[in-house]
C-alpha cells in the first residue's frame, strides 16, 4: 500500500507540479507571446513598462494616473483598505483635490484622479480623468489642446467585447504616443 501511494504521489507530482505548468507556459507563449512575456513595451529596445502597471508620472508634460496607496511599487500592490470615515483618508483625498486644481486651475476633479484603485496600479484612466488634463500636459509641451485631444481620441479603448466595463485609456501609452507626436510645420 505504501509503494502505491508514493508511486501516486510521484505521479501527481510530476503531473501537477511539472507537466501542466510548463504546458500551460508554453502553450501560452505560442498563442499570446506578449501577454505571456508581461506586457512589456519597448522604445528603441529599451523596457519602459509593463502595458498592464500603472506607472509613476509627475512631469507637468505627461498625463497623471491614478494615486497609488503602494506609491506604484507591483511588490507591495494593493488598496489602503481605508474606509470612507478615516481621517486620514479625508485628508488626502482634500490634499490630492487642493494640489489637482492648484496644477489644472479647474475645482471639477474626476474622483477617479483623487481615489487609489484596488490594486494600486490600474494603468487606465476613464476619458474624463484624462481629458480633464489636457490644458496642463498641452500647455508644457506647447501644443494646442486641440493636437493633444486626437492623440487621446486615437488611445481610447472601447469596452472589453462592447459590454463590459466602460471606455478607457492606458495612461502609459497615451504618454508614449505624445512622446512620438511630430506636429505639423505651421
Amino acid at each position: 500500500m505504501l509503494f502505491t501511494a508514493l508511486r501516486l504521489f510521484a505521479i501527481l507530482s510530476l503531473l501537477t507540479g511539472i507537466a501542466y505548468p510548463y504546458g500551460l507556459t508554453l502553450l501560452s507563449q505560442a498563442l499570446f507571446p506578449f501577454e505571456s512575456e508581461g506586457s512589456i513595451l519597448r522604445v528603441a529596445d529599451q523596457r519602459i513598462g509593463s502595458a498592464w502597471l500603472a506607472q509613476k508620472f509627475e512631469r507637468p508634460d505627461y498625463f497623471w494616473p491614478r494615486p497609488s496607496a503602494a506609491d506604484y511599487a507591483t511588490v507591495a500592490s494593493g488598496a489602503s483598505n481605508a474606509g470612507p470615515t478615516n481621517a486620514d483618508l479625508k485628508r488626502q483625498i482634500m490634499e490630492r483635490r487642493q494640489w489637482l486644481t492648484a496644477a489644472h486651475n479647474n475645482p471639477a476633479v474626476p474622483e477617479e484622479l483623487l481615489m487609489t484603485s484596488g490594486s494600486g496600479l490600474d494603468p487606465h484612466l476613464s476619458p474624463q480623468g484624462v481629458y480633464y488634463q489636457v490644458e496642463r500636459v498641452a500647455k508644457a509641451r506647447g501644443l494646442k489642446a486641440e493636437e493633444v485631444k486626437q492623440i487621446i481620441r486615437q488611445q481610447i479603448e472601447p469596452s472589453q467585447w462592447g459590454t463590459l466595463g466602460q471606455e478607457r485609456i492606458n495612461v502609459l501609452q497615451l504618454n508614449l504616443a505624445l512622446d512620438q507626436y511630430k506636429p505639423r510645420t505651421r
